[in-house]
């Protein structure tokens, strides 16, 4: 029989990237950038506490038009962030939902679709130069 080894790659990409939109279903005003990004650390802190609020995130694009954001974290913060803003519900007073649209680990993209999903993702996740074989 054929020995595996499972090996794991901890924080192999510095940074990760999020392309979400905001979904706000009873309309209103659209947030600008300032107030896009002070709705994703309420989120943080709503679900993570102050610590979560403190974790460094970059809204590096907005779209006012289309309330659609690309969001860079660093790779410990990645399930934190996305986390909480799946779980965010509303803010000040008005239903609101963030969609996922796509993610950036290292220099993989993925396309995110609720109809598919690939088995092979993993794989991508990690540097494969960093990887170490006996």
């Amino acid at each position: 029989a054929a020995a595996f080894e499972r090996r794991v790659l901890r924080r192999a990409a510095e940074h990760h990237y999020l392309r979400v939109r905001l979904e706000l279903p009873d309309g209103g005003a659209r947030p600008n950038a300032a107030q896009f990004k002070q709705i994703v650390v309420s989120a943080l802190r709503e679900l993570h506490g102050e610590v979560g609020a403190a974790l460094p995130v970059d809204v590096l694009t907005y779209e006012e038009k289309t309330l659609s954001a690309i969001l860079r974290v660093i790779s410990g913060g990645l399930v934190k962030l996305w986390s909480a803003l799946t779980l965010l519900g509303f803010y000040q007073n008005r239903r609101c939902a963030f969609r996922v649209l796509q993610a950036l680990v290292g220099s993989c993209l993925f396309f995110l679709s609720p109809n598919q999903t690939s088995p092979f993702l993993l794989a991508l996740s990690g540097n494969s130069r960093e990887l170490v074989l006996d």
